[in-house]
């Protein structure tokens, strides 16, 4: 009987260890799946961000151009159109 325990036990044990050393791939392998879908994903948004910048820049750079136009002609002082420069780039 005691030799039939120490079987089961190192049944047991050996079940218990394989389960372990199992779970800590399937553990890892997630852990590098995640961290080749956050890859893939990344530069889809980093070229959204990209794609709409050039758009956004025009536009800044069409108003900075009428301000320039309106302090050119005196419809604006120094002071006015250092504001709204400030204004338009964000400072």
């Amino acid at each position: 009987m005691a030799r039939t325990a120490a079987v089961v036990g190192t049944a047991t044990a050996t079940r218990n260890a394989v389960n372990r050393r199992q779970a800590d791939k399937n553990v890892q392998a997630y852990s590098n799946a995640m961290a080749n879908a956050d890859v893939q994903q990344a530069p889809p948004e980093q070229m959204e961000v990209m794609a709409a910048a050039p758009a956004q820049d025009v536009d800044v750079i069409s108003q900075l151009e009428r301000l320039g136009a309106l302090k050119a002609q005196g419809l604006l002082t120094e002071e006015e159109f250092a504001a709204q420069k400030a204004k338009l780039l964000g400072l």
